[in-house]
């Protein structure tokens, strides 16, 4: 092989490694591009989209036990529109705190109706016990003060 061919095949490889290593999420998709799922490069949680409010987000599922003890744990950035959802099956009275977690949070506990229960600014690596006022069907936590920006609150509609 030539000295020009062994450069090609050296950049095609960089190419591709570098697209690998890339940030963002990795989608699934149907014959027609639509988005059918994707994954979250981070956790590697399922990431879907959710609606708060008219906002469009999308979202990673702390599904699992396991999940949902880790949360955002250790991470240390999020994009404005990103966040974690936490569902609860069955609705129950939850309390979420701030154990190794880094970013400041709001925690926004939703009903079984899909309702803004209420909103809780969480500051990092607080411990204290952050109350959902009533049942919780799930929690999403995005950046704090979001909510607030977005007009979020008690009563608005949240759909994932």
């Amino acid at each position: 092989m030539s000295n020009i061919g062994r450069m090609k095949q050296m950049l095609a490889v960089a190419a591709v490694a570098l697209a690998a290593c890339s940030p963002g999420t990795v989608e699934s998709k149907q014959a027609g591009g639509q988005a059918v799922s994707a994954v979250h490069p981070v956790s590697g949680l399922k990431v879907v989209p959710l609606t708060a409010g008219g906002h469009k987000f999308r979202v990673e599922v702390a599904a699992t036990g396991a999940e949902q003890e880790k949360g955002l744990m250790f991470r240390k950035e999020m994009g404005a529109d990103e966040g974690m959802i936490f569902p609860m099956d069955p609705p129950r009275q939850a309390y979420f705190w701030m154990r190794n977690t880094v970013m400041p949070l709001d925690i926004i506990f939703i009903g079984a109706d899909h309702k803004v229960l209420n909103v809780v600014g969480a500051k990092p690596y607080d411990e204290t016990p952050l109350p959902s006022a009533g049942k919780a069907a799930a929690v999403l936590e995005i950046n704090v003060g979001r909510a607030a920006q977005l007009g979020i609150g008690p009563g608005t509609a949240v759909n994932w």
